[in-house]
C-alpha cells in the first residue's frame, strides 16, 4: 500500500540545536497513527516540519507522492494537511463561527464553505450551539473542538493533531478522543496524532511510532504495542 505521507531521513531543530536526527515515518490513507515519546524529544518539531511551520533542514517529506519538503505552511494547507497545535491559537475575542471561518480562507475551502461548516457542526453539535459565543468563554474541551474543527474547515485530507488532551479533565479528554475517532470513521480523514496519554493513543491509533532523542525507536501495530517499552522510554 502506498503511503499518503512519507517522512524519510528528516533532520530539523532550532538555530544550532538539533532535535530530529533522521526520522523515518509513514502514514497510509485513512489511518490514525500515534506518535509517542517523552516531552522534548521532537514530536511537536516533527509535526511542525511536516506542516511547514518550522521546515526540515534535511531529508524528504512527501504527501500524495509530491515532495513538499520546505514548502511554506500556507501551500501545505492548500495541499490538504492541517496542523492543530497544542496551544490551539484561537482568537479569544472572536466568536466560534468567525474562528471557523478563518479555517476556510484558501480558495478550495471557500468553495465548499457551507458543506464543510455543516460537516463540522454534525461532528461537533456543541459548536453550533456556541457559534456566537466568544472563544474566551469556552471550556477547555470546547476550545479543543474549535481548534480541530477549524482545521477541518480547510478541507484537509490529513490532520496533524498535537497533544489534544493536554490540560483537560478525564471526561473532556474522553469526549475529544471520541470526536477524533468519529472524524476518522465517518469522513476517512487521516490523522497523525502526538499524545502523552499512552492509553488514549493506543485505543485510537492503528499503529504507533515511538520517538526518542529525535529518532524513531520502533513502529508497532497499536494492538500489539509493547507498553512496557513505551513506559520505559518515558520514565
Amino acid at each position: 500500500m502506498s503511503a499518503l505521507l512519507e517522512v524519510r531521513g528528516v533532520v530539523g531543530g532550532y538555530e544550532d540545536i538539533g532535535v530530529l536526527h533522521g526520522v523515518d515515518l509513514e502514514v497510509h490513507e485513512g489511518e490514525v497513527v500515534g506518535l509517542l515519546g517523552p516531552n522534548g524529544h521532537g514530536k511537536s518539531t516533527l509535526l511542525k516540519a511536516i506542516s511547514g511551520i518550522h521546515p526540515a533542514t534535511g531529508g524528504e517529506i512527501r504527501f500524495q507522492g509530491e515532495d513538499i519538503t520546505g514548502l511554506p505552511a500556507h501551500e501545505i494547507v492548500e495541499r490538504g494537511i492541517a496542523y492543530i497545535a497544542e496551544e490551539r491559537f484561537l482568537f479569544a475575542d472572536m466568536p466560534v463561527l468567525e474562528n471557523l471561518q478563518l479555517g476556510a480562507w484558501i480558495p478550495r475551502a471557500r468553495a465548499r464553505y457551507r458543506e464543510n461548516l455543516e460537516m463540522v457542526y454534525e461532528l461537533f453539535p456543541r459548536l453550533r450551539e456556541r457559534e456566537r459565543q466568544h472563544c474566551s468563554t469556552l471550556s477547555g474541551g470546547e476550545a479543543q473542538m474549535v481548534a480541530i474543527a477549524r482545521g477541518l474547515m480547510s478541507g484537509a485530507r490529513m490532520l496533524l493533531i498535537d497533544e489534544p488532551s493536554i490540560g483537560l479533565s478525564p471526561g473532556l479528554k474522553k469526549g475529544v478522543y471520541e470526536s477524533i475517532e468519529r472524524i476518522n470513521r465517518e469522513t476517512g480523514i487521516t490523522v497523525l496524532l502526538v499524545e502523552q496519554e499512552i492509553d488514549y493513543a493506543l485505543r485510537l491509533a492503528k499503529r504507533i511510532y515511538l520517538l526518542k532523542r529525535g529518532r524513531i525507536e520502533f513502529e508497532q501495530p497499536a494492538a500489539e504495542a509493547d507498553v512496557g517499552a513505551i513506559h520505559e522510554a518515558y520514565f
